[in-house]
């Protein structure tokens, strides 16, 4: 044995070690790599995805905002009404219903019309056609069976609770002629906002639904207003009673058209009928919520003007979703899987942005607006930390709600158009009410 032996092996073991140690370190360090690059891929998707939707962000923010003043409007109306709900006991119940109901028709009117100019079987152009005008009437014979439904609603549901409440002629008449005065302002709104925001570049599921539920929100209490003045001056148990008749005659009428009608007539009314029965169902059911803390949100009129805010941008917010999954359905973007895809999820995204921003504004925007007009209000802190939790807490519900019922409606052959919509807002109305009087109670409730 050499001496040199023992010096080689040992110079061996060392190579093998340092060999060893060598590829522990590439492995570590491809590994570090990979960490330290995805938070950069990440970051690339991210600015990829703004990028890409930008413009949707945009023109969403904008539709959004704009139905937050005229949500805003609505909300300082209803403030002012405090008198009026205090002589005609259980009308609260009746006004989200009412407003929500607006919603649901003329803003599905918006989305079929939406869909049908980006699959191209409708013109941009304000010329007579058979879709158009089965469009029409379906959203005529809508408001009239459904404002009669939705008295019928909200004088059971005051009984079946045992609130106080008017007569069921009262709550008849006043729906009914509140249904006919802000649907003959919002039906040419309807059909001239859809077309001119598709002729002007604009995606109309961006754009239409959201002004068409604050229009229906700012046309709506000005009109239950109205019709309250027009009940007080007939309301002598003779020509109410009169007036009551007649419009259980003329809604049945207009029923019996609208499922005897031709082609998309019968198509949309006989879709459409029952999604707003259980709407309008909804809709008194958040209702009944807000009159059971009728006394605390009396107390405090700032919060009185956020609730047809809150409950109008969450609508507005879940009816841009409903539109955007239905047309995308039914263009092919969207496969009709219960899995949501890649486009779904981008869309998802889409809204989460938007809620994050709309919440804490609508919050800023109720405060200042009260404390212009001289409204006792709970602080700027307490609006923004009330709309904005509150709305976080709601936007899960809606991005699952929205996906949903639009695929499983799709896959049963219904057109998402006249059912997602409607339910998505109705359904919402109830829940984004329990939220707000939650955050409400929890925020402020020591001082009421």
């Amino acid at each position: 044995m050499k001496w040199t032996d023992p010096v080689k092996r040992i110079g061996d073991l060392i190579l093998l070690l340092l060999n060893f140690l060598a590829r522990i370190v590439i492995i570590v360090s491809k590994r570090s790599l990979k960490i330290l690059y995805t938070p950069s891929v990440l970051f690339g998707k991210v600015v990829h995805f703004f990028r890409d939707v930008s413009r949707t962000l945009g023109e969403g923010f904008v539709a959004l905002f704009i139905c937050a003043i005229g949500d805003l409007v609505a909300g300082l109306f209803l403030s002012s009404m405090t008198e009026t709900l205090t002589i005609l006991p259980g009308l609260l119940i009746l006004i989200p219903g009412a407003i929500g109901m607006r919603g649901n028709i003329f803003g599905a009117l918006g989305s079929r019309l939406g869909s049908n100019l980006h699959i191209g079987i409708l013109s941009p152009e304000l010329k007579k056609s058979t879709i158009l005008s089965q469009n029409i009437i379906s959203a005529m014979i809508l408001t009239l069976i459904m404002s009669i439904f939705l008295a019928f609603m909200a004088k059971g549901f005051s009984m079946f609770w045992g609130y106080e409440s008017i007569s069921l002629v009262d709550f008849t008449i006043i729906s009914v002629l509140g249904g006919i005065f802000s649907g003959a302002l919002l039906l040419p709104a309807t059909i001239l906002i859809t077309i001119k925001s598709y002729e002007n570049g604009w995606d109309p599921d961006n754009v239409t639904t959201p002004l068409i539920a604050a229009s229906g929100d700012l046309f709506t209490l000005p009109s239950i207003l109205l019709a309250v003045q027009i009940l007080l001056w007939i309301r002598n148990g003779f020509l109410d009673t009169i007036l009551f008749m007649a419009f259980m005659a003329i809604g049945i009428v207009a029923f019996m058209v609208g499922i005897r009608g031709e082609g998309n007539l019968k198509k949309i009314i006989k879709h459409s009928t029952p999604t707003l029965f259980l709407s309008s169902i909804l809709g008194a059911s958040a209702g009944t919520i807000l009159n059971s803390t009728f006394s605390v949100i009396l107390n405090n009129p700032s919060i009185l003007a956020l609730i047809p805010l809150f409950s109008g941008e969450s609508g507005d917010l879940v009816s841009i979703l409903g539109a955007r999954l239905s047309s995308g359905l039914h263009i092919g973007l969207i496969k009709p899987s219960l899995r949501p895809s890649e486009e779904a999820v981008r869309n998802f995204g889409i809204i989460i942005i938007l809620a994050i921003i709309i919440y804490p504004t609508i919050g800023l925007l109720a405060y200042l607006a009260s404390t212009i007009l001289g409204l006792e209000t709970v602080g700027i802190e307490n609006m923004v930390v009330i709309s904005t939790l509150a709305g976080l807490l709601l936007t899960p519900f809606m991005l699952m709600i929205a996906f949903y019922l639009s695929i499983v409606t799709y896959k049963q052959g219904l057109d998402p158009d006249n059912v997602v919509i409607p339910l998505t807002t109705s359904m919402t109305d109830p829940v984004a009410n329990t939220f707000l009087v939650l955050m409400v109670i929890s925020i402020i409730g020591y001082t009421l």
